[in-house]
């Protein structure tokens, strides 16, 4: 089977796949194989046939390269005709041999290549990641017009705003557009950008300043930019000039200073013109948001004897939040609501004896009898509101079990924000279990559908009520808390696309679950968040802004009112859903680590002494009602030399710009050929480079990369062989329906340590238990676990503590308290509290790292040999997946011969 290269042309080589090698094999998928060795080179000479196999990577730098690879013609019947030579030369960056020196080659084992390649000696994240440490952290990297590449996410280390919008904020696929629209079309690198508008600087970092609105020096009036560096200084101050229109602005007298050398006077006092981000505080201000308590009080919630529990833990959850003092309570409003098949809504007044309850039956036609009373201060109604909670276990369930849809708490909720004409947040308390209405799509039979796509596109009603909560400002976060496994239908559609979450719990009978359960609901309501946010994008006259505004459960068509004359705004991707604005990204709520990916392009050539610009305005209004716009401007080079393009990327900003695009376009492409479309533009891009842009002298068969892109080709197998892409034996629906809706809105450091998780070694000495560090980590391989050791391994989404089957005595009984390894049970683990080292600082990094993850992570114990080992094989992606994801090695063999067949 042959797929075409992305604009391929006529005269070049079609591109040929190859299919992840497994036991396994999707039914939805048609079969198919790798094909032989002799295949995969049908328009190579016999001498370069021969040619050696290796991976360069350039940047001015001595790199090691792994063992070469030729094809020995006596060997052609065999399919793993290809051997490794034992030898490896260092190249420098013209490509002089600088010293060579002979390794021993390992057999090939189930771990490593099929084609002989020792995976340890390719491109590592680890090395990556460890080697931008060592060059940044703790140290400063200062943010200024066209700046070079820079740190990694995962780096600790200052970023300082000098007229660029930090990385914090805003991370660019490159640093350096190309100035012709061919080249960058030749390129296949995808000009965008990453944006976290809301993110959260760490302690000791200067946060977005703050500027009132009558202070601000005003935008450009034309195309409506805002202030910024990018703009440039005319006829000493009195006019200037903006770049996203090319047009001319008149400064008001009022605001007027002369300029120096350029600059105004007052530069460096008003952080519009000096810095690359900024805050302005609008005059104007509006409601405070709320919050909502909804709170399922059916038959089957009654029986499963959950509902004490829950509400005790809202009780002390609404406690917290006002205040041991009593000059110190909280005047947030708070309103609850039960519901069956029917809606009870209470009147919290503290001018009543005891509380009012109001039952309404017609939910068809959803209308509240009364509005006052429904939301009061907390600091008035607490009391209140725990004496409901109390006698709520009390209540008489209603006769017989009714189907209960998830929209009609939304529905109620939404009708009292619209009353009360305020934002806020709608926590739905589901302990029945979810049940799949008539207007919903099932989702059964998935794996032998041809319309796999199907299940990610929520249904209608959601779609219609998704758009009121982000037209209110309406955030949902639902906690299910049914035994069963949720059944055809899922109820995250409405919470994800909204700016809350979903939270699904098998039984609160266990203690780890009732910790669970707490701390998801303190991070639900302490969570500061940005209500009815609007997100508008400018950018330099001359590129042509193609974001494709793919949402969660529905597409929008293609808008075709333009900014000005030379672009226009058609899309974006990532958890979004379209506003009525055509320029603008509308969204209920937003959270400091919520982000959001753009795609540019540009219909002529660029000015390479301006550069590009690049402004995202966020307009929101905080828990207090204030009204905020939160500027973020990049100013980027722009180059005649695609060198300087691929010099200036980095691999997990390309890593997370893909995960949005291809997560969102699965809303209405098949999930083969997204598989497909990746290794495809990752083909191209590298045979682009190493065309136009590869200094370094290399043999016709080697395959060179990218300094700033080595870790691609493993990052990109990782996508393509996730869950939510090549769905496996034990995928549930639903488990995918949640990856995707969490992923897709990760931020740059998330999505990066999602796709290539951390593995790190404890320490098992018995005289050095020292904490250990994230630069110690291993590979993501089965070949980095030693059996005599313990590994922690940890992405956003999982957290595995792996013992190995030879772990010292000593280590088991400081960590466990026990010195046995058949002691040991697979599973969920709570480690015990012991004072010793090892347990000491084990328990801190686990908790360093729960308080930085978006979800409350569960420490899952993992024995080595027992079968739950599966959850580990998931996350070391270098190898090759339970589902039938090819390992790292063997795509990176596959990406190289379809390179070569692109040169030739």
């Amino acid at each position: 089977m042959e797929v075409p290269a992305v604009n391929q042309s006529h005269s070049q080589p079609p591109q040929e796949t190859w299919a992840e090698q497994s036991h396994y094999r999707n039914p939805a998928m048609p079969s198919l194989s790798c094909p032989a060795p002799p295949h995969h080179y049908p328009n190579l000479t016999p001498d370069q046939q021969r040619a050696a196999f290796s991976v360069t990577t350039v940047n001015h730098m001595t790199v090691p390269r792994p063992p070469s690879l030729y094809w020995d013609p006596s060997q052609q019947s065999h399919p793993d005709a290809f051997r490794a030579v034992p030898e490896i030369t260092n190249m420098s960056a013209q490509g002089m041999p600088q010293k060579s020196y002979s390794l021993p080659t390992s057999p090939v084992s189930k771990l490593e290549s099929r084609y002989g390649l020792d995976p340890q000696l390719l491109p590592s994240v680890v090395q990556v990641i460890k080697e931008d440490k060592m060059q940044w952290e703790g140290k400063v990297f200062a943010s200024e017009s066209k700046s070079s590449v820079p740190p990694l996410s995962s780096t600790l280390c200052t970023l300082e705003d000098r007229g660029n919008a930090t990385p914090r904020y805003v991370r660019c696929t490159t640093y350096s557009f190309p100035v012709e629209a061919p080249s960058a079309q030749k390129s296949h690198l995808p000009l965008g950008a990453i944006v976290c508008p809301l993110a959260r600087p760490p302690r000791g970092e200067r946060d977005v300043p703050a500027c009132e609105a009558g202070d601000c020096v005003k935008g450009c009036v034309h195309c409506g930019a805002f202030m910024s560096p990018a703009m440039s200084w005319q006829d000493c101050g009195q006019r200037f000039y903006c770049p996203f229109c090319d047009k001319l602005t008149e400064v008001p007298w009022q605001s007027y200073q002369p300029t120096n050398q350029g600059r105004r006077v007052d530069w460096g006092k008003k952080p519009e013109l000096s810095l690359g981000s900024y805050e302005i505080l609008e005059k104007q201000t509006g409601k405070a948001a709320v919050l909502l308590l909804a709170i399922d009080v059916s038959a089957a919630a009654m029986r499963t004897g959950q509902l004490d529990h829950i509400c005790q833990r809202i009780c002390s959850q609404l406690q917290a939040l006002n205040g041991p003092d009593e000059t110190d309570q909280s005047d947030l409003e708070v309103g609850l609501m039960t519901y069956d098949s029917r809606i009870h809504l209470y009147n919290l007044s503290p001018a009543l004896s005891r509380p009012h309850m109001m039952v309404i039956t017609d939910c068809e036609e959803l209308e509240l009898p009364v509005l006052d009373g429904l939301l009061v201060p907390l600091k008035d109604c607490r009391h209140i509101i725990e004496r409901v909670l109390s006698e709520i276990a009390l209540f008489d369930p209603e006769l017989e079990d009714r189907s209960i849809s998830q929209e009609l708490p939304v529905s109620a909720g939404l009708k009292i924000l619209q009353a009360a004409g305020s934002p806020g947040k709608l926590l739905i308390f589901h302990s029945s279990a979810v049940s799949e209405g008539a207007n919903q799509k099932s989702s059964s039979g998935f794996l032998s559908s041809s319309k796999a796509k199907s299940i990610f596109q929520g249904p209608d009603s959601s779609t219609s009520l998704v758009k009121e909560c982000v037209s209110q400002g309406c955030c949902v976060h639902i906690f299910v808390f049914s035994h069963q496994e949720v059944g055809g239908a899922w109820p995250g559609h409405i919470a994800f696309l909204t700016g809350g979450g979903l939270f699904c719990y098998r039984s609160l009978q266990s203690e780890m679950e009732h910790e669970c359960f707490q701390a998801d609901l303190s991070r639900c309501v302490n969570m500061q968040m940005g209500f009815k946010v609007q997100l508008r994008v400018f950018i330099s006259k001359g590129m042509l802004n193609v974001i494709h505004k793919y949402c969660i459960c529905w597409t929008f068509s293609r808008l075709d009112r333009c900014l000005s004359a030379e672009m226009h705004i058609s899309g974006c991707y990532g958890s979004i859903i379209a506003g009525s604005d055509s320029c603008c990204v509308a969204m209920a709520a937003l959270d400091w680590r919520t982000a959001l990916a753009f795609e540019f392009t540009h219909n002529k050539s660029l000015d390479e002494a301006r550069g590009v610009a690049i402004q995202f305005v966020l307009s929101y209004s905080n828990s207090a009602g204030e009204k905020r716009t939160r500027i973020h401007t990049v100013i980027l080079s722009a180059s005649h030399q695609l060198l300087d393009t691929f010099r200036s990327s980095q691999a997990e900003t390309l890593l997370t710009f893909y995960c949005k695009k291809m997560y969102s376009l699965a809303l209405e492409s098949s999930l083969q050929s997204l598989r497909e479309e990746l290794q495809t533009e990752v083909t191209e891009m590298l045979t682009c480079f190493r065309k136009h842009s590869c200094s370094t002298s290399a043999s016709p068969g080697q395959l060179v990369l990218p300094q700033f892109l080595k870790a691609v080709p493993v990052y990109i197998n990782s996508l393509r062989k996730s869950e939510v892409l090549l769905p496996g034996l034990r995928s549930s629906v639903h488990q995918r329906l949640q990856l995707r809706s969490l992923i897709v809105s990760m931020d740059t450091l998330s999505t990066a340590s999602q796709f290539y998780p951390l593995i790190l070694p404890l320490s098992v000495s018995a005289d050095n238990a020292n904490m250990p560090s994230l630069g110690e980590a291993v590979r993501c391989s089965a070949s980095s676990l030693d059996p005599g050791g313990l590994y922690l391994i940890c992405c956003p989404l999982a957290l595995l503590l792996w013992v190995g089957s030879c772990a010292p005595p000593h280590a088991l009984l400081q960590l466990f308290n026990t010195n046995s390894f058949s002691y040991l049970t697979s599973g969920e683990i709570k480690l015990p509290v012991l004072e010793t080292s090892l347990s000491i600082n084990t328990r801190a990094l686990i908790h360093s790292l729960q308080s930085s993850a978006a979800v409350t992570l569960q420490l899952k114990l993992v024995r080595e040999g027992d079968s739950c080992e599966e959850s580990l094989q998931r996350l070391l992606v270098e190898d090759k997946s339970p589902n039938g994801g090819a390992s790292y090695a063997d795509f990176l063999f596959h990406l190289h011969v379809n390179v070569l067949r692109l040169i030739v």
